[in-house]
């Protein structure tokens, strides 16, 4: 085979030589939708890590300024001294706390307030009037308004008060506040001790007062006796308040008020010399004197010697063991009583047994009337000789007839005794 020639054919197309490529990588492009959910993650991560951190410096700066405050309202307070403080009805936390740093309480009246927040106690805060004592810290301080211990007043009101004589003791009190417009009706008010702190409302007291008395007879009134002869509550108030003027006993309330039921149930007049008095000065509960013949015939609607069944109203405010009395009377057959002389009452059945009884109270008001001049006149002597002029100066420098000698000059004169009179004898001064 003849070798291959290396001649070039001219119309021949020229072979390419080969080429080297390099390898190229093709990265395709993620989805838009990954690309947003990835930031968002990631702008989510660093809010939440950017709130962590808030929270956690923030928890620090709470956890100080708490410890802070606590050691500011747990410390003495500035106080040195105790005084008292009143808290005002109304008033709010901010006036409180000015008041409190003013008065030089408490050392800060913004951390005190705040601490009252926080402690969900500053809407509890008690009008009153409270001592503080000496360097009380905030805590004891809010503690001390908060359950309200304040300093109470009292006032008592007796059994057998007229509204009026109750009426006059509220306005003499001074730690009392408010006008009273009227008198409230007679035997509407119990008697009793009332606590109030300072400022308390004149008109809220008797307000107390006629609720209580209503509250205690409506609570008495279903369990009566039966065949009473009265019919409503306002009826045996009004003689609940004669048998309380009638007797200060609390042992014979029952007695009495059955003495009176036994007269009301025979048509017998009461013949009480209380709603005589009553008839005459009305709520100013005193007649001054003994209660004289022409006044118990003087007609009056209240003179029970005179007219017929109950006074129009009440006499006085009676307690509760003379209301307890009237609705439960004792099973008696007694008509008449008189007093006894002892602060008690005789009582009788008849009226021979009750005249014997009337005698002898007047041989003991008799004995007393007697007993009585007999002490004045004691008592007008001892003054006399306790108010005798003394001798004038001038009269205590004269000498005593018979026993004052010169002391210069002795008296020569025989005593009585035989003895020389030579020793001059003592001056005697004047007592």
């Amino acid at each position: 085979m003849p070798p291959q020639s290396h001649v070039q054919d001219p119309h021949a197309q020229p072979v390419p030589e080969p080429q080297q490529f390099e390898p190229v990588i093709v990265q395709s492009e993620p989805p838009q939708e990954f690309l947003k959910t990835k930031k968002k993650r990631s702008r989510t991560l660093k809010l939440m890590q950017m709130l962590m951190s808030l929270t956690f410096f923030a928890a620090i700066g709470i956890a100080g300024f708490y410890m802070f405050t606590r050691l500011q309202v747990d410390k003495p307070g500035p106080l040195g001294k105790e005084v008292l403080f009143t808290v005002g009805k109304g008033q709010g936390l901010n006036a409180i706390s000015s008041r409190l740093q003013k008065d030089g309480i408490i050392s800060n009246r913004r951390i005190f307030a705040l601490h009252a927040v926080a402690s969900k106690t500053s809407k509890k805060l008690k009008a009153g009037k409270y001592a503080i004592p000496k360097g009380a810290s905030m805590q004891d301080v809010l503690n001390i308004l908060v359950k309200g211990k304040a300093i109470f007043y009292q006032v008592t009101l007796p059994e057998g008060w007229t509204s009026e004589q109750v009426v006059n003791a509220l306005k003499a009190h001074p730690q009392l506040a408010g006008s009273i417009d009227a008198i409230p009706p007679e035997g509407s008010l119990m008697p009793d001790t009332f606590q109030f702190s300072e400022g308390a409302n004149r008109r809220e007291l008797l307000a107390t007062m006629a609720a209580a008395q209503e509250k205690y007879i409506n609570k008495l009134w279903p369990s009566r006796q039966k065949n009473l002869p009265f019919k409503t509550t306002r009826e045996a108030l009004i003689l609940a308040s004669i048998v309380e003027k009638e007797t200060g006993h609390a042992g014979e309330r029952k007695r009495v008020a059955g003495v009176f039921v036994n007269r009301l149930r025979k048509g017998m007049k009461l013949q009480s010399d209380p709603t005589i008095i009553y008839g005459l000065v009305g709520g100013k509960g005193k007649l001054g004197h003994p209660l004289r013949r022409s006044e118990m015939a003087k007609k009056t609607g209240y003179n029970t010697y005179q007219i017929n069944g109950l006074p129009p109203t009440p006499i006085a405010n009676p307690g509760r063991k003379a209301i307890e009395a009237v609705l439960d009377p004792a099973d008696t057959k007694d008509l008449y009583f008189v007093a006894d002389g002892t602060g008690g009452h005789a009582f009788a059945p008849t009226i021979k047994g009750h005249n014997n009884n009337v005698r002898k109270w007047r041989k003991i008001e008799a004995k007393r009337r007697a007993d009585k001049k007999r002490k004045e006149a004691e008592q007008a002597r001892l003054a006399a000789l306790e108010n005798k002029q003394k001798p004038s100066p001038k009269e205590m420098e004269k000498p005593i007839p018979g026993l004052t000698v010169s002391a210069q000059t002795p008296t020569k004169a025989k005593s009585a005794n035989g003895w020389g009179n030579n020793i001059p004898l003592p001056t005697r001064k004047p007592r």
